[in-house]
């Protein structure tokens, strides 16, 4: 392959420079002869909004959060016709294979392009809910743990000055990778994620058992796509059934998907980068890479879609254990 494009796509996620950096730097040194980064995803694909990366571009770029390419959401894609404008600029760069960092949704329209026009695609697990079939960890997940757990434990200690019942929301709408670890490794009296069923009345007795036990303050993080809803919703609900506590509510939001990756992020997205373009030149397609038991591995678009990383029932168990 003589040119190749990356893009990001979907949420942002700290890792994601570290990425491209290692895409464009292993494409140059792997004999590509161009390198094109599409600005703002699948959107950018359909604007042939293009732009030609060399080793120069994407220097200084690996210790900084979001993505230089941008991130967008693409409604048009959705659409054949939106795809097939993506596929003419594409074609108009003789383009020949392409490197996608994202999540399944990133994925899933890789999958339909692919089907209708014939240009390689190998995707890379950027996002910092960790819930890719195909993978231990994705790119962003490890800087947004340790952004969750500096600012919970800040929250703590003003919970225990203050003798305060916090409900802290954390991301993941449909995955708990973030609010099981977050609590564990801040203490959290429970945590309450989308795969499980939560119940108020049960969370309102262990409160007020602690409460009795003289626990000065007690913490709570919610995953935000938790079934009885966000941490207003919950605390609201707990405090009509005990009201021991002076409750407050923090929705932590944006700030866990900026910030500097850390160490392990970078590694990790470097690696990746990496081996997706040596996937691509070595005549692959339709696969995203991964690193499970800190080995890079492979794994189809489809089953990466339609499978999803499960949390572990012991997570849980550890957190009713400790609290």
């Amino acid at each position: 392959m003589k040119k190749i494009a990356v893009f990001t796509s979907g949420g942002d996620a700290p890792g994601m420079n570290a990425c491209l950096r290692a895409v464009v730097r292993t494409a140059k040194s792997m004999g590509v002869q161009e390198v094109f980064g599409i600005r703002r995803g699948y959107a950018g694909m359909i604007a042939g909004d293009f732009v030609e990366l060399n080793e120069r571009s994407v220097s200084g770029i690996i210790q900084n959060g979001g993505t230089i390419l941008q991130s967008a959401r693409s409604k048009e894609f959705r659409t054949k016709e939106g795809r097939k404008e993506a596929f003419k600029n594409l074609d108009g760069y003789d383009i020949e294979g392409v490197v996608a960092i994202g999540g399944d949704g990133t994925f899933t329209g890789a999958k339909v392009f692919m089907n209708e026009h014939k240009i390689p695609f190998i995707g890379v697990p950027g996002t910092i809910d960790n819930d890719l079939f195909g993978t231990d960890m994705t790119i962003g997940y490890d800087t947004a743990l340790n952004t969750a757990m500096e600012a919970i434990d800040k929250i703590k200690d003003t919970a225990d000055a203050h003798d305060r019942l916090f409900f802290v929301e954390v991301m993941g709408r449909d995955a708990g990778f973030i609010a099981i670890m977050t609590g564990i490794a801040t203490g959290a009296e429970a945590v309450l994620v989308p795969e499980t069923e939560t119940d108020i009345d049960k969370l309102a007795a262990t409160l007020e058992k602690n409460h009795r036990r003289k626990k000065t303050s007690s913490i709570v993080i919610v995953a935000e796509g938790d079934d009885e809803g966000g941490a207003f919703d919950i605390a609201r609900k707990v405090k009509e059934r005990f009201d021991g506590y002076e409750v407050r509510v923090t929705v932590l939001g944006h700030i866990q998907r900026g910030g500097r990756p850390t160490c392990a992020d970078r590694v990790l997205a470097s690696r990746l980068g990496i081996a997706a373009v040596e996937q691509l030149l070595a005549g692959k397609s339709n696969l995203m890479v991964g690193m499970i038991n800190n080995k890079i591995e492979t794994t189809s678009f489809e089953k990466a879609i339609k499978h999803h990383q499960e949390i572990s029932p012991k997570l849980l168990d550890i957190v009713k254990l400790l609290s």
